[in-house]
């Protein structure tokens, strides 16, 4: 296989090193790419910058694909900024809390309410959290619990979803490996049937309706849990409550119904569905242009339609609606740019063979079945010290594609294991954004949140981590099941050791008292 030797590492190494230094994904990825046609332009300064602007960064925006997911992309940021600001998530929670009156209704509640504002996993803290507070309060469960309930319905719900942001933003990655592979599978039909390879948000998502039904706490939440439910304290003596910023304020403070979050939805299924079943679908492949203009048209239906009910409720003059759905539009600038630089990128290694060089290196030397797991690792290491999944998920699935692909590893379980080791990196980094909010959001200090919230992931990504072995070696999606069942045997056995133990003061007291 053509490759350059140890210099078609550089690229994907730069971004790393300059994504873990910086913090910023754009930088990084620039840096990456331009090395690595440096590189390939033997050294020749403008050479490379005009290479980068003509052959590289024109190429990515002229090419159809690309353009049809941007293009998506500005219409997901109109209708989220929308919806965000609607207040209708709100409202539609607000509803739900009237018939909570126990500890599990009450986590419950906050995990349903989670789930359904899955169009943004940056709206799930400010929206959730909130309103869930006074309720948690009054039913003594901890602010940490309720902020890893919304932590762990906001990316790693966002991160299973199709046709929102992270799903478009996935599958633009993944077709770009596939055309270069030649692979004949749409990226709608890989995202598929990567989900059920999607160990740790799937579990993430699962564990908090079994914390609930069992009561099986255990390390630091175990102890938040019993210091407000013993003494009534909100806070340990020395945390810092996250303050709440102008943005959380500005939602809580709107008039607004229910209707303005389930019609939209409602409008943006019954439109992308309408359209793809005259095509066949889901009995016959539907080429992947078909699935962006439905998805397109369903989100301009949907945001259209949202913007004339905020009018017509009063939630927001006609002028200022449109202006939000304009304003989130642009907000999606930075993920395009993200996608043009990984798209620059992934063309950049495979110009200079760098996945040929990996399987190389790794062929008779690492067992296929191991390399899904080590995807899996790299991941979550980059993921957890640059605190982005998106930035991971941009340097890591150019190699992972192609490492699967000539390795003869499964494929699917390969891109899952990309998605899981992002999210579970991103999910424990004390400096993720979505970590942060749902500090914020929860009202609870942001370290006694990590803390807390870090064991039960531990937990998740060690069932993660052995079921892509399993999965390495069996390449069927039915090792989730093996996951579920291992997470929640951890989950016992660490509450049993958990009880045993305080039991054991408790007596050790006893007896000195």
């Amino acid at each position: 296989m053509e490759h350059m030797g140890f210099l078609s590492l550089i690229p994907p190494i730069l971004a790393i090193v300059f994504a873990i230094i910086t913090k910023n994904v754009i930088i990084s990825l620039f840096l990456g790419s331009f090395v690595g046609i440096l590189i390939l332009s033997n050294g020749m300064l403008i050479t490379a910058t005009k290479t980068m602007i003509g052959e590289y960064l024109f190429t990515q925006l002229t090419d159809s694909y690309n353009a049809g997911v941007l293009v998506l992309l500005v219409f997901i940021g109109g209708f989220v900024a929308l919806m965000e600001k609607s207040g209708g998530a709100a409202a539609f929670a607000e509803k739900t809390a009237k018939f909570i009156n126990t500890r599990v209704k009450t986590q419950l509640a906050a995990w349903f309410g989670g789930i359904i504002v899955f169009f943004s996993d940056l709206g799930t803290p400010l929206i959730v959290g909130p309103i869930f507070e006074p309720i948690f309060d009054k039913a003594k469960v901890s602010r940490e619990k309720l902020a890893w309930i919304i932590d762990s319905t906001a990316s790693p719900v966002a991160v299973l979803v199709p046709f929102i942001g992270w799903g478009v933003y996935a599958m633009g990655l993944i077709q770009k490996e596939f055309e270069s592979l030649s692979i004949n599978t749409s990226d709608w039909d890989a995202f598929i049937h990567a989900i059920p390879f999607q160990f740790y948000p799937i579990l993430v998502i699962l564990m908090v309706p079994l914390i609930a039904f069992t009561k099986l706490e255990f390390s630091a939440m175990s102890k938040a849990e019993k210091r407000v439910q013993e003494t009534g304290e909100l806070f340990w003596s020395d945390s810092k409550p996250m303050r709440k910023p102008e943005r959380m304020k500005e939602v809580q403070g709107i008039k607004s119904r229910p209707i303005l979050v389930w019609l939209p939805i409602l409008v943006l299924l019954v439109t992308l569905f309408g359209i793809l079943v005259p095509l066949g679908f889901p009995f016959k492949k539907v080429g992947g242009n078909d699935f962006r203009v439905a998805l397109s048209t369903g989100y301009l239906f949907s945001g259209l339609l949202l913007i004339l009910m905020m009018s017509y409720y009063k939630v927001k003059k006609l002028q200022e609606a449109f202006e939000i759905y304009i304003s989130g539009m642009q907000k999606m600038m930075y993920v395009a740019l993200t996608l043009v630089l990984a798209w620059s990128l992934g063309s950049v290694v495979k110009n200079m063979g760098t996945a040929n060089y990996i399987i190389e290196i790794m062929n008779g030397t690492v067992p296929v079945f191991f390399v899904p797991v080590l995807i899996f690792i790299i991941g979550a290491c980059m993921s957890f010290a640059t605190g982005s999944s998106w930035g991971t998920f941009a340097i890591m699935m150019p190699l992972a594609i192609p490492m699967a692909h000539h390795l003869g590893a499964p494929l699917y379980a390969c891109i899952g294991a990309v998605l899981s080791g992002g999210l579970f990196g991103d999910h424990c980094s004390p400096i993720s954004d979505t970590t942060i909010l749902a500090s914020t959001g929860a009202g609870c200090d942001h370290i006694d949140h990590v803390k807390t919230q870090l064991p039960y992931a531990l937990v998740n990504a060690s069932a993660a981590l052995i079921s892509y072995i399993v999965a390495g070696i069996t390449g069927s999606a039915v090792s989730l099941v093996g996951a579920i069942v291992l997470m929640f045997a951890i989950v016992l056995i660490l509450s049993k050791l958990q009880n045993n133990r305080a039991n054991e003061l408790e007596i050790n007291e006893n007896i000195k008292a």
